[in-house]
């Protein structure tokens, strides 16, 4: 005798429970806030409960157990509004064809568990290395010159080596421009060029 294949009943898999699977999801979502639904499936799975792909995110979605995006802090390296002097732009004519013809230097936050550090960088613009850094919980003159003697330790400074930086107050400071000063650097700025 014949049985069309929709007429048969077969046994249900092991699925947990309705309630139970609303509280292990939201214990989930507790534990892990940044789990999205296709995470929060795996780990069912990991744990050896049988769950639809498409019924977490409905459960998920009817709750707002949603992802949490993790929020960017955005932290200003730059603070060009200062009486210092501000210097030309170098960087448009000449075209880089040796090493320690062009440093370019900047500050960047970055996180170290578990707090911000700033780090100043020089880079060699034609060999594109980074030739002299420092690492610091505050960002002023101290760090910069910092990176500034590392690089010029590392890389002995060609007198008219073109150093160009932001218009920050650390790179317009008075002993700043005097270290470069006293190793014949070109000092260049980016940005508004002064009147």
């Amino acid at each position: 005798m014949y049985l069309p294949p929709r007429t048969y009943c077969y046994a249900p898999k092991d699925q947990p429970p309705g309630e139970a699977l609303i509280d292990h999801i939201g214990d989930l979502c507790l534990e892990f806030p940044r789990y999205g639904y296709r995470r929060v499936t795996k780990q069912f799975h990991r744990e050896g409960w049988i769950v639809n792909h498409k019924k977490v995110p409905r459960i998920m979605g009817a709750r707002n157990w949603s992802c949490r995006p993790r929020k960017k802090q955005w932290v200003t390296t730059t603070c060009s509004n200062h009486s210092l002097p501000i210097y030309l732009n170098l960087t448009k004519g000449p075209r880089i064809g040796t090493i320690s013809q062009l440093w370019v230097a900047d500050i960047i936050c970055t996180q170290i568990v578990p707090r911000f550090v700033y780090l100043a960088v020089i880079l060699d613009a034609f060999s594109r290395k980074v030739i002299g850094y420092a690492l610091s919980k505050n960002i002023d003159t101290k760090l910069n010159l910092g990176a500034l003697k590392m690089a010029i330790w590392r890389r002995q400074a060609v007198p008219g080596c073109i150093h160009n930086s932001d218009r920050g107050v650390q790179y317009a400071s008075r002993e700043y421009v005097k270290e470069l000063q006293l190793y014949n650097f070109q000092i260049s700025m980016n940005g508004r060029q002064p009147l």
